[in-house]
């Protein structure tokens, strides 16, 4: 390999690890307009193995909207990623996959809270949050396209493998 192929395949592994990061950035923050440009025309995401829906992003951003207000905070970890180059089935062009593992603790907004910032009306979590009281983890399936605006996401599939709900919202 040359110097010049492997300084590419660098800088896409650091541009795909930034995308990740984001991805958990957008939905921990409730950044959801963010959220939908993380993805490439067309792309999916699957939260049905989380108690979620399927579906086109924008879709999956407005369901998450609402969904995701009853935490009044969250916090992605997503670690042990495996990046893999190549071309997914009947695809053109540059691909990627990353499975990576995944922690997620959260914890419910207080009883007649919605979770929403009145200042910017973006979601964040209010000073003093109790300990998390929801924990879910697991693993996320990426797959991932280059684009004109760089890599994007295709997909996203979560396959969540456990949960633990330590304290009942109100």
């Amino acid at each position: 390999m040359t110097q010049r192929v492997e300084l590419a395949a660098v800088m896409d592994r650091l541009a795909i690890d930034a995308l990740i990061t984001e991805y958990a950035v957008t939905v921990d923050d409730g950044d959801w307009d963010a959220y939908r440009r993380l993805f490439a025309p067309g792309g999916r995401a699957d939260y049905r193995s989380a108690g979620g829906i399927e579906g086109a992003a924008a879709d999956v951003a407005t369901w998450m909207t609402e969904t995701l207000r009853m935490f009044s905070m969250r916090q992605h970890l997503i670690v042990n990623r495996r990046l893999e180059f190549g071309t997914l089935d009947q695809d053109v062009g540059d691909t990627a996959r990353v499975r990576a593992d995944y922690v997620n603790p959260m914890a419910f907004a207080a009883e007649g809270t919605d979770g929403v910032d009145a200042v910017d009306g973006k979601e964040r979590a209010a000073k003093g949050t109790p300990a998390p009281d929801f924990v879910c983890g697991g693993r996320y399936s990426f797959g991932l396209l280059r684009t004109h605006s760089g890599w994007r996401l295709r997909e996203v599939v979560v396959a969540e493998k456990w949960r633990r709900i330590t304290q009942q919202p109100g």
